[in-house]
């Protein structure tokens, strides 16, 4: 089983910077793909960025290249997602994801049913 709890949400203005985090605790651990979604009232869930855990390779929604940053630390069981130059439409309750699933080394599921476990989600609000 996977455990996931998000932390570092919080509200900020336009132009700065946070960084979420995602705690992994697991009793088993393969590969995983990693991936932080978003969500605002009455929406479906948007992709925002993925990582391989082991090997490090990423992927991110366009919405967000060059401003957002997805990382892992392998020795505090920690996902990251650096947010730069946040804009208010970059408010939403994001979430981390994890999936064991294996994919084609440059294939990273973008759909919410790709990913199996999920974390409780930390709200990101950025005014202007």
């Amino acid at each position: 089983q996977v455990q996931l709890v998000e932390s570092g949400g919080g509200s900020v203005q336009t132009g700065e910077s946070l960084r979420l985090s995602c705690a992994v605790s697991r009793r088993t651990f393969s590969s995983p793909t990693m991936a932080w979604f978003r969500q605002t009232p009455g929406k479906e869930r948007e992709f925002v960025a993925a990582i391989r855990w082991s090997g490090g390779l990423t992927d991110y929604a366009d919405s967000v290249k060059g401003r957002f940053t997805i990382s892992t630390d392998n020795a505090k069981n920690t996902m990251y997602l650096q947010l730069i130059s946040v804009k208010p439409e970059d408010t939403a309750v994001y979430f981390c994801a994890a999936t064991m699933a294996s994919f084609a080394s440059n294939y990273f599921p973008k759909r919410e049913y790709d990913y199996v476990y999920w974390g409780q989600g930390t709200q990101v609000t950025v005014s202007s």
